[in-house]
């Protein structure tokens, strides 16, 4: 399929199917604004060779857009998204669609949700352990941690915040008073103003690294196998995930 024209009738529906769905992954993390332009760079290419378009030429339209990354700085980055990857999947949180490390600022995870169970503590509990399975790989790994799941609102540390949080204050399954509905738009002033509150929200969240850190040494061969695979393809799509977590 790499060597044949997008549109080329002798392709099957499987294979542009497969190409498609491999595009897709490839592309985790670019907005619109991104896809139509490498769309339109590649049909320019195409043009300028005066051929139809190739996937070969979407393929390298993506990657033009990706800075290179430092061996040490990709291989930390496969560890993370490996580790949320597996963790997700031993938990039985959902299907895996794709992880890929070939973005400038850390990698990415798409990841589904099964909704049976989900109101349940143990559920919201075995989110946490996911959300912080990233760092419990670099821990495991590396002996050491990197700002990688933190630092932003939208880090793997603020977004376990933000859900222990809510188990403690608007969720009902809070230490003290959980019949209270409490809605935090902003946990720094609220932590920042309640220190017992804070330490039961920390509490939480260091019983969900534990966790998530037994998982990860419970799977320690398949956390080498998806790193690898990870850092040498920089982009797995959910099945070929599946296959490598089903190794062995």
């Amino acid at each position: 399929m790499t060597e044949q024209d997008m549109t080329n009738t002798g392709s099957s529906e499987s294979d542009v199917q497969t190409a498609l769905k491999r595009l897709g992954t490839r592309a985790m993390g670019l907005t619109g604004a991104d896809v139509e332009r490498i769309v339109r760079e590649a049909r320019q290419v195409a043009r300028r060779q005066k051929r139809l378009m190739r996937y070969q030429d979407l393929e390298d339209g993506i990657r033009m857009h990706r800075p290179q990354l430092p061996h040490d700085l990709r291989w930390r980055f496969a560890v993370h998204e490996a580790g949320h990857a597996i963790v997700h999947h031993v938990l039985k949180l959902g299907p895996i669609q794709g992880i890929t490390i070939d973005m400038p600022d850390g990698g990415y995870s798409l990841l589904a949700f099964q909704r049976s169970g989900s109101d349940m503590l143990s559920y919201r509990e075995d989110l946490l352990v996911m959300l912080l399975a990233g760092r419990a790989a670099e821990q495991i790994v590396f002996c050491s941690v990197s700002v990688g799941s933190a630092g932003s609102d939208d880090s793997d540390l603020a977004r376990a915040t933000g859900l222990a949080l809510a188990l403690e204050r608007s969720l009902g399954f809070g230490a003290v008073q959980p019949l209270l509905y409490r809605d935090d738009k902003d946990p720094t002033p609220v932590l920042d103003a309640h220190p017992d509150l804070a330490a039961r929200v920390h509490a939480r969240l260091e019983k969900a690294l534990a966790k998530s850190m037994d998982v990860l040494n419970g799977n320690r061969k398949r956390l080498d196998r998806l790193t690898a695979a990870l850092f040498e393809q920089q982009v797995l799509d959910g099945d070929v995930v599946l296959e490598i977590l089903n190794e062995g």
